[in-house]
C-alpha cells in the first residue's frame, strides 16, 4: 500500500477511535477492542511464541490485519517474557515455561507484603518497594548483596529497555506499514489495586479493610503520586491513546467499601492524568454496576470504560451515556460457542440501542478471547459495517492535541534515589553546560525509579 494511503488509514481509524472516546460524532462504530487475545492465535502461533518471539508475535499480527482489514485498533500481547525471566519474577506463570506452550498467562497472587508493614510502605514506598517487595516478589532478587542480584538488577534494566524497544518497533510497524493505531499506550493500577493484587492479595486486603482501615487509606495516599508519575513515564507522548487501567478489586467491594477505600484514590490518580493530558481506558471488570455513576464525576468524555461480561452494558448506557464512552457488549460466550447468525443479531441490537447517538466502542467483555471462532468474529464485523453506520460522509481525523508536558499542581514531584541536587554538590559544581548533564541524569534517575513500579502489575 502506498505510503500516502497507510498515513491516511491510520488517521482515519485513529480519529473514529478518538472521536467516540470523545463522544463526538463519526463515521462509524469503531471496532477497537481493548484487547484481542484471538490475534495471538489465529495465525497458529502458540501463546509462548507470541511472549517470547517478537518476530512471530508481529507475524501473527500481521495474518490477523490481512483477514479483517475493518478492526481500527490492535492490542494483544503486553508481555515480553524475557523481562520476567531476568529477574525471575514470581507473580506471573508462562507458557511454555511453567505452563504447556499453549495455555494462557496466569497470574499468581500472594502475600509479598505483611500485614504489619504498612507503615513502613506508607512512610516511604520506593525503599520498601527495593528493600522488601522485590526480594519477595523477584526470585532473582532473594540474596541480597549477592553477585546473582547484582546481576539481575542489569539484566532487568536491559531486559526492561529490550521489551521497551519491541514495543515500539512494532507500534512503528504497524502505523507505517499498515495504518494500525493501538488502543492504548502504558498503564497503571488504582492504588488500591497495587495494594490488593501482587502485595496482600485479595484475601490480605479484604481483611485489613475491617482490621486496620486507616492504614489501607493512608497507603493508597501514599501510592498515588508514584503510580501517577510512574504512567506518565510510559503514556504516549504524542497523547494520541489512551492510558490503560485495568480495575481488579473494585468488582467485590460493597458500595460503601468502594467509596471509602476505593474511589478516592483511583479517582485522584485519574484526574491528574486527564490534568496531564491524557485520556483513560478503564477495563472495569467483573460487575460494575454499583460503581458506575461514580465515573460521572470524571471530565467527560475522557474515560474509554470497557464493559466486562458479567456486567450489564445497557444499564452502562442508561448511567453513562453523553458522560463516558463505553465499549463491549458482545457476549464471550456467543463469541466462542455463538452462530454467525446469533452473533449478527446480537451486534445489531447493539449498534440500534447501545450504539445510538455515538459514544460506543463495539467489543467483546473487555476483550476478544482466545478461542473465539474466525467466522463469529467475522460476523460481529460486518454487521458493524451495515449496522454500526453514524454519517459515512464524516471524514475522521485524528485530534489535535498539546503534546508539551503540563504541570499539574496536584501531582508530586517524580521521585529519584539519588536527586540532582545531590549529585551535583557531590560533583562539587558544574565547569560547562549544566543542563548537558542534568538531562540525562535525572531522566535515568527516573527510569530507574519507575522501573520498580511495573513489578506491582
Amino acid at each position: 500500500m502506498p505510503a500516502d494511503n497507510v498515513k491516511e488509514l491510520f488517521e482515519q481509524r485513529l480519529g473514529r477511535y478518538q472521536a467516540a472516546i470523545a463522544l463526538e460524532p463519526t463515521d462509524r462504530i469503531p471496532i477497537a477492542p481493548g484487547s484481542n487475545n484471538l490475534a495471538e492465535v489465529y495465525s497458529g502461533n502458540t501463546n509462548q511464541q507470541t511472549i517470547y518471539d517478537p518476530e512471530k508475535w508481529l507475524q501473527a499480527e500481521e495474518v490477523f490485519m490481512r483477514d479483517f482489514p475493518e478492526v481500527d485498533v490492535l492490542r494483544n500481547n503486553r508481555f515480553y517474557a524475557p523481562l520476567y525471566d531476568a529477574v525471575g519474577c514470581k507473580t506471573y506463570s508462562m507458557p511454555g515455561r511453567d505452563l504447556a506452550p499453549g495455555n494462557q498467562i496466569q497470574f499468581n497472587e500472594k502475600e509479598y507484603m505483611k500485614a504489619d508493614e504498612y507503615d513502613r510502605f506508607t512512610e516511604n514506598p520506593g525503599l520498601f518497594m527495593y528493600e522488601v517487595f522485590l526480594p519477595r516478589a523477584l526470585g532473582e532478587f532473594s540474596e541480597a548483596g549477592s553477585m546473582r542480584t547484582f546481576t539481575a538488577a542489569l539484566k532487568g534494566g536491559m531486559a526492561y529497555m529490550m521489551a521497551g524497544q519491541v514495543m515500539r518497533n512494532r507500534a512503528t510497524i504497524l502505523e507505517q506499514k499498515y495504518g494500525m493505531p493501538q488502543p492504548m499506550t502504558g498503564a497503571f493500577l488504582a492504588p488500591f489495586d497495587v495494594l490488593a493484587d501482587a502485595m496482600r492479595g485479595l484475601n490480605g486486603i479484604m481483611m485489613d479493610i475491617f482490621r486496620q482501615p486507616d492504614k489501607v487509606i493512608k497507603a493508597c495516599e501514599a501510592a498515588t503520586h508514584e503510580i501517577a508519575n510512574f504512567a506518565l513515564s510510559i503514556g504516549d507522548p504524542f497523547k494520541r491513546y489512551p492510558i490503560f487501567v485495568p480495575t481488579h478489586k473494585a468488582m467485590f467491594m460493597s458500595p460503601d467499601q468502594f467509596e471509602k477505600f476505593y474511589w478516592p484514590s483511583f479517582k485522584k490518580t485519574v484526574e491528574i492524568l486527564i490534568d496531564a493530558g491524557y485520556s483513560i481506558r478503564a477495563y472495569l471488570e467483573g460487575d460494575w454496576g454499583p460503581h458506575l455513576h461514580r465515573l460521572r464525576e470524571l471530565p467527560k468524555g475522557k474515560v474509554l470504560c470497557d464493559i466486562d461480561t458479567p456486567g450489564d452494558i445497557y444499564k452502562a448506557k442508561e448511567i453513562l451515556g453523553g458522560y463516558q464512552c463505553i465499549a463491549g457488549g458482545v457476549d464471550d460466550a456467543d463469541l466462542i460457542l455463538g452462530t454467525p447468525r446469533q452473533v449478527r443479531d446480537a451486534v445489531r441490537n447493539l449498534c440500534e440501542t447501545v450504539g445510538k447517538d455515538g459514544g460506543y466502542i463495539i467489543s467483546g467483555g473487555c476483550h476478544i478471547p482466545y478461542d473465539t471462532k474466525p467466522e463469529n468474529f467475522r460476523a460481529m464485523i460486518d454487521a458493524v459495517m451495515e449496522f454500526g453506520v453514524y454519517d459515512a460522509s464524516i471524514a475522521p481525523k485524528p485530534k489535535e492535541v498539546n503534546v508539551e508536558k503540563i504541570h499539574v499542581s496536584e501531582l508530586d514531584p517524580q521521585k529519584m534515589v539519588t536527586p540532582w541536587n545531590i549529585k551535583k554538590e557531590e560533583l562539587g559544581g558544574i565547569q560547562g553546560d549544566e543542563q548537558l548533564i542534568r538531562g540525562p541524569w535525572e531522566q535515568l534517575e527516573s527510569m530507574a525509579y519507575n522501573w520498580i513500579w511495573q513489578w506491582v502489575f
